[in-house]
């Protein structure tokens, strides 16, 4: 049986020597869940450097919906550019401000049915904000967070969605809010997705290292 406890403790510890990924950055920032949720649209596939570059341009000028209403689509393409899909992303950003202020009076939704609701929000997204902007209990996975529990063999999943309600079945909800920032971190450091740094892993003794055909 997986020792998650022991396994969180020692990725709290560790983690402030790794990088921080983009949306805690901002969240450290600015303590604003527009940005949070807008940085973390820009975060889907793309490289954490470049989302934060271009959410540093897009904050300076579009501080609220007010200004992402009033900003042309041409004009947001540049400023996100260039994250993954940013055509795409820039459109969605621009149906936020109508959509929001249509199903929740102008606020930010804080639960994860709700913002999946929002154009551009899947459920990675969603529970990203609900722990990061809001700092409620949500399970968040994406890539990192789905490959680390199955080589730990904490769970046995197919995808990021099975993952997710394996996890929220199984894993102590006190963990929820720290769990996907720890592990992103990890999975960027350490736990790579080829050839992972074992000889270096904080965790080794915990890992099953289901899966894993060569490491370092």
């Amino acid at each position: 049986m997986t020792d998650i406890d022991s396994i969180h403790k020692i990725l709290k510890r560790e983690y402030p020597k790794w990088r921080v990924p983009v949306a805690e950055l901002i969240q450290v920032q600015t303590k604003d869940p527009f940005k949070v949720l807008l940085a973390t649209i820009m975060s889907a596939r793309t490289k954490d450097e470049v989302t934060a570059q271009a959410a540093e341009r897009l904050y300076k000028k579009v501080k609220n919906f007010n200004d992402l209403k009033k900003i042309p689509v041409n004009e947001l393409e540049k400023l996100i550019y260039p994250v993954g899909f940013y055509k795409t992303k820039a459109k969605n950003m621009k149906l936020l401000p109508d959509v929001v202020k249509e199903k929740f009076n102008g606020k930010i939704p804080s639960t994860v049915e709700e913002l999946v609701e929002l154009p551009g929000v899947g459920r990675k997204t969603a529970n990203l904000v609900v722990a990061v902007a809001f700092n409620k209990p949500a399970v968040c996975v994406d890539t990192h967070v789905h490959k680390i529990t199955n080589r730990l063999g904490y769970v046995k999943t197919k995808n990021p969605l099975e993952t997710e309600m394996a996890l929220r079945k199984k894993l102590p909800q006190k963990y929820w809010t720290t769990f996907n920032t720890y592990l992103v971190a990890f999975g960027q450091n350490i736990c790579v997705p080829i050839s992972p740094w074992c000889s270096k892993c904080p965790i080794e003794k915990y890992c099953r290292k289901i899966g894993v055909k060569s490491s370092r």
